[in-house]
């Protein structure tokens, strides 16, 4: 739609008429509004019924410059921007024992890794007004995506990440700590750190309990996943045994950094109990759906000013020979 920054400079619009009733009066009409009077005086808006033509150009010329004067602009479409809710960081272990292919479903093993990827895929498409970040850790942790509405640029990122980049430990102290330190650059009052792991605290400069006081003091409320089944059949020498992979798993420090920051730990045994704790976490942690929406503008401005200014040329071209040939014949 068609809008006007300033409508109410069309008042101007008569003013040529004015001048022109005031003629009579033209000194005080030139001790008001001198720029005006000159113009009538130049112009003659009033002048004999032959130069009407004349007069009907300058008016639409006025016109054109009381309308670029008020700046017409093009309203689009509403537009949908995200709006923040959440600023939420992934934190995902890399160590060697998310290679364990003992997430089953339908039949199909995954290793963790993998049943942690499709799943986590699938929940940041789903945050939609949230600001995402992705943390990876193994032996060190490291940013692998700052928090960004980007979702897809996260999706890839995660997808990107492989086994043993970092090597086979695990610094679950050192990715909270890096978490607080990036959320830390941020002004936000929702501040939400996601850790997945399968082990216990290996590795890392600072240790998870130096971490959580971290965590608490910035105001970050901690959401742990321990991932990893709790049997598993593997052959040996003595034929098929029933193994539980995920003795080394620390439930009791996930708990811990969970609760003590208001969040929640999930145990993730399978790929469809993971997708069902992502599907909680989305209503633990809503999405603010409010909209905000924006309408793109276009500045008009150009085409009235280059309607006018094209006017004012013809009509100088129009005079100027009008003009010489009135010299011509005073001579």
């Amino acid at each position: 739609m068609l809008e006007l920054s300033w409508p109410w400079l069309l008042l101007l619009l008569p003013l040529p008429w004015l001048v022109k009733s005031r003629q009579q009066n033209i000194a005080a009409a030139g001790l008001l509004l001198p720029p005006l009077a000159k113009m009538a005086q130049q112009h003659s808006f009033g002048i004999a019924r032959q130069q009407k033509p004349k007069q009907w150009l300058m008016w639409l010329i006025w016109t054109l410059l009381v309308v670029a004067a008020a700046q017409p602009k093009w309203l689009g479409e509403p537009v949908s921007m995200p709006q923040q809710g959440r600023d939420m960081m992934l934190a995902v272990d890399l160590s060697g024992s998310m290679n364990i292919s003992d997430m089953v479903i339908d039949g199909q093993a995954f290793n963790r890794l993998d049943a942690v990827k499709y799943v986590l895929n699938q929940f940041i498409e789903k945050r939609q007004g949230d600001r995402l970040g992705l943390v990876l850790f193994a032996d060190a942790a490291y940013q692998q995506t700052p928090l960004t509405f980007d979702r897809k640029t996260v999706q890839q990122m995660l997808d990107e990440a492989v086994l043993g980049l970092v090597g086979q430990r695990t610094a679950i102290g050192e990715a909270i700590g890096l978490s607080v330190k990036r959320f830390n650059t941020y002004q936000s009052s929702n501040k939400v750190l996601i850790l997945l792991s399968d082990g216990a605290n290996t590795a890392g400069n600072i240790q998870p309990r130096e971490a959580l006081k971290l965590a608490k003091a910035a105001g970050v409320k901690i959401y742990t996943v321990g991932v990893g089944a709790e049997q598993m059949v593997q052959q040996g020498i003595f034929g098929p045994q029933i193994i539980n992979p995920s003795d080394d798993l620390d439930e009791k420090l996930l708990t811990e950094l969970a609760s003590e920051t208001g969040g929640r730990y999930f145990r993730a045994r399978d790929l469809k109990e993971l997708a069902q704790i992502y599907q909680l976490l989305d209503q633990l942690e809503p999405i603010e759906r409010d909209q905000l929406t924006y309408r793109p503008q276009q500045s008009l401005l150009h085409w009235p000013l280059a309607g006018a200014l094209l006017l004012i040329t013809l009509l100088w071209l129009v005079q100027m020979p009008w003009s010489l040939w009135r010299r011509g014949r005073t001579s």
